[in-house]
């Protein structure tokens, strides 16, 4: 799936080998819209898939977050002032489960993660308006992360995403990625 991918913010060595997508990080990435820091940042790496509408995507996530706010997880963009990340990010010297939601500007939901944070699963869907987002620490329980509502479009792009704002040289690998129709199911049904 990742060869049916385009870049935004081409990070200088990656690369994808037998399914799997590794890259290293270069210094200072991040996405991110005024709130709190005033600042402005869209230069994250991001290997995007554009959807025909809605959607559910999942991904594997491997790293090792060693370094104030290291992050790595997917990420759902329509454009520059619309899309959300989540996944695992180095805060406070934890790494955390997280989430940043951009309409134009950026909030940051966070909350401890429940299992080991260098391998995890991270899954979006989109429909009908209303973004879902879930983790797993096995891939077959997915607890929900996150409920919202999101821009309509005919078209999103979504895929993996890592950043470093303060360093470059985070190694992460992204495995087992997918994207299909969206998955109809209750909001608290946790299985696969």
């Amino acid at each position: 799936m990742f060869e049916h991918c385009t870049w935004l913010n081409e990070p200088a060595s990656w690369r994808i080998d037998e399914g799997r997508l590794e890259v290293t990080t270069d210094h200072g990435t991040d996405f991110w819209r005024e709130t709190h820091y005033g600042f402005i940042r869209d230069n994250g790496h991001f290997l995007a898939y554009a959807t025909d509408g809605d959607f559910t995507a999942e991904l594997k996530v491997r790293g090792n977050y060693t370094e104030l706010y290291d992050q790595a997880g997917m990420m759902v963009r329509i454009d520059a002032e619309h899309w959300v990340k989540a996944g695992i990010e180095l805060t406070d010297e934890v790494p955390g489960l997280g989430s940043v939601l951009t309409l134009p500007r950026s909030d940051w939901a966070t909350g401890i993660f429940a299992g080991d944070p260098r391998e995890f699963w991270i899954r979006a869907t989109v429909a009908k308006g209303v973004l879902k987002l879930q983790s797993s620490v096995d891939g077959r329980q997915w607890p929900t992360l996150r409920l919202a509502a999101f821009p309509k479009a005919g078209r999103y792009l979504v895929g993996p995403m890592c950043c470093t704002p303060e360093r470059a040289g985070l190694e992460v690998t992204f495995l087992d990625f997918r994207v299909g129709p969206p998955l109809v199911k209750g909001l608290h049904d946790l299985t696969y």
